[in-house]
């Protein structure tokens, strides 16, 4: 039963996840004022939580759950998804650093720094892609290291 429930959680926070950082590039567009910033601040926040609590249940699922940690330690694939949601959220630095920026200016930003900041999501949701795909492959045995 703690496999199922974790195996849930872990999904569920994803697509969580994926919908909120949908949610930040929907909003930032060229025009947004300082209300705007501040929703999409807050939603940024909400965003951190969610990747969070996906690398806690992630890694609980993977060393509680009913493959265990050797399963996942020795995956290729496993790795390669870990190091794809490292770099998400490495990505998402930039943004939040500018709503943060931008909230403190009081300013709405310019179409220059929205754009900045829209690629940075672009890039977020490109590479978010690969993770079903990773969690996919390792689900069907493919990536075994050794």
């Amino acid at each position: 039963m703690l496999d199922l429930c974790l195996a849930v959680a872990h999904h569920l926070l994803i697509f969580a996840l994926f919908g909120v950082l949908v949610a930040e590039l929907i909003l930032l567009h060229a025009g947004v004022d300082q209300r705007a910033v501040e929703r999409i601040g807050a939603i940024d926040a909400f965003y951190g939580a969610l990747a969070g609590l996906i690398i806690v249940v992630g890694f609980s699922r993977a060393v509680f759950a009913a493959k265990g940690w050797d399963h996942y330690a020795h995956n290729f694939f496993f790795w390669a998804k870990i190091a794809t949601f490292a770099l998400i959220g490495l990505l998402s630095i930039p943004p939040t650093l500018a709503y943060i920026r931008w909230r403190r200016a009081g300013a709405p930003p310019n179409g220059e720094q929205i754009g900045a900041m829209r690629r940075y999501l672009w890039i977020e949701i490109a590479l978010f892609a690969l993770l079903p795909i990773f969690a996919a492959a390792m689900a069907r045995g493919y990536g075994e290291i050794g």
